[in-house]
């Protein structure tokens, strides 16, 4: 949900190579790279950025488990532009995800982990902190692109309330 409304408030992240042109996307479709035996697939989850949290976790699911045993439709996982990679399931603290042609972008996820944050006081608490890695195609979108929509994600994520706005 985060990484859809980043897209939708970066609409020019929102977008794919392909040799005739760059192309812009109207929705926001995100793809979520799943392992199969042989290899991985990628589910995409449509209009992401106008569904809820519950909403987009019953439809991952169910993408994921029908590509576990290859029953998606080929419109379930070709197209778009942007796609998550989560191997903190894995206790993978971080990690850089390659991008998936014609994608133009991959969030890589890494774990949640107890990290050690020093307060305005100047006490040390420790915070529940993710890393994330983006990937870009630099022919669509650039590191300064790139590091718009990932503040815009962090933003999201740091005050989770803006996702029910």
């Amino acid at each position: 949900k985060a990484a859809a409304l980043a897209l939708r408030k970066v609409p020019a992240a929102n977008a794919s190579w392909s040799e005739s042109a760059t192309l812009l996307y109207g929705t926001v479709d995100i793809s979520v790279a799943v392992a199969i035996p042989g290899g991985l697939i990628t589910p995409i989850v449509r209009n992401a950025d106008m569904k809820g949290l519950a909403q987009i976790a019953v439809e991952m699911k169910d993408l994921a488990a029908r590509a576990k045993v290859g029953k998606l439709k080929l419109e379930e996982f070709q197209g778009g532009g942007f796609t998550i990679s989560n191997l903190g399931m894995f206790g993978v603290k971080d990690f850089a995800a390659i991008i998936n042609p014609p994608h133009a972008t991959i969030l890589a996820i890494g774990a949640s982990q107890r990290r050690p944050v020093e307060a305005a006081d100047g006490a040390v608490k420790f915070v529940s902190q993710m890393t994330v890695t983006l990937s870009c195609d630099h022919r669509v979108v650039d590191g300064a692109l790139g590091a718009q929509l990932l503040a815009v994600f962090r933003a999201m994520i740091e005050s989770p309330v803006r996702m029910l706005v």
